[in-house]
C-alpha cells in the first residue's frame, strides 16, 4: 500500500512565495501566535492548506484596514468569528455579482471619441475604471460605462456624464452608509453584544441577504419618486416660459 503524502508539504520558502508575502514577515506572524506552528520532519517545518488559508485571512484582514492587534485579537477569540467576519465582508463586496471586465484605450477611444486623455483621468478619479499598466483599464462595474456610453449616444458630453457621475456617486455614498449603518445599528450590534451565539449566525447572515435587495428596491423607488417630482417642477417651469414667450 503506497504510502500518502503529506499535507503540509511547503517550505516556509514555499508559503512566501504562494501568498506573496516575505519570510520574515511569516516569521513576524508565527512569533505573534497568528499562525500556527509548521509540521517538523528532519529538523525542517513544513506548512500546509491551513497555513495557506489563515495567512490569506490576515491579509484580507489587513487589506480591510485591521491592524495586527486586532487580528490578533479577533483570533485569540477562535476562528469562527474571523471566518464569519469575512464572509459577510464578501457579500457586501458581492453586492449583484458584476464581473469587472478589462479595456484597452483603443476600445474605450471607439467607444467615446478619440480625445479621451481627460475624461480617462476623471473615469479613474471616480473610480469607474482603473489603470493596470500597459494602457489597459479595468471597469469593475461595466454598466457604469454601457449607462455613460448611452448617455453620451444622447448628445450629451462626455466630460458633463463624468461630472454628473461623480456628483451622482458621492449621494449614493450616502445612501449605502444610511443603509449599512441600519445593519449594524439593528442587527449585528444585538448581535455582537450576546457575544455571537453560534446558533444565530445563519439568522443574521440571513438578514443580510435580505436587506441587500431590499435596500436596492427602495433605493431604485424613492429616484423613480423623487425623478418624476424633479420631471415635473423643471419642465412646468419651462411651459411657464413657453407661455410668456407665445404671449
Amino acid at each position: 500500500m503506497a504510502a500518502t503524502e503529506p499535507e503540509n508539504d511547503l517550505t516556509i520558502e514555499q508559503l512566501a512565495a504562494e501568498t506573496g508575502m516575505t519570510v520574515r514577515n511569516i516569521r513576524s506572524h508565527r512569533a505573534r501566535g497568528l499562525l500556527p506552528a509548521p509540521e517538523v520532519r528532519d529538523r525542517v517545518g513544513y506548512y500546509g492548506p491551513e497555513h495557506l488559508d489563515r495567512l490569506r485571512m490576515i491579509q484580507e484582514l489587513q487589506t480591510d484596514g485591521f491592524n495586527l492587534r486586532g487580528i490578533e485579537r479577533l483570533l485569540s477569540q477562535n476562528l469562527g468569528p474571523a471566518e464569519q467576519f469575512l464572509s459577510f465582508k464578501r457579500a457586501l463586496d458581492e453586492f449583484d455579482g458584476e464581473q469587472p471586465q478589462t479595456f484597452t484605450r483603443k476600445e474605450l477611444a471607439d467607444r467615446f471619441g478619440t480625445e479621451i486623455d481627460g475624461a480617462l483621468k476623471r473615469a479613474i478619479d471616480a473610480g469607474a475604471l482603473v489603470s493596470i499598466g500597459d494602457d489597459r483599464f479595468e471597469a469593475p462595474f461595466p454598466s457604469l460605462l454601457d449607462a455613460a456610453e448611452g448617455v453620451v449616444a444622447t448628445g450629451v458630453p462626455l466630460d458633463h456624464a463624468l461630472a454628473v457621475i461623480a456628483k451622482v456617486q458621492s449621494r449614493c455614498r450616502s445612501v449605502s452608509h444610511e443603509f449599512v449603518k441600519l445593519f449594524l445599528n439593528d442587527i449585528w450590534k444585538p448581535f455582537e453584544e450576546e457575544g455571537y451565539p453560534e446558533e444565530r449566525w445563519s439568522e443574521v447572515r440571513a438578514a443580510l441577504d435580505q436587506l441587500r435587495p431590499l435596500s436596492l428596491q427602495a433605493l431604485v423607488a424613492v429616484y423613480r419618486m423623487t425623478m418624476s417630482d424633479e420631471v415635473e417642477r423643471a419642465f412646468g417651469k419651462q411651459l411657464e416660459r413657453m407661455a410668456k414667450r407665445k404671449g
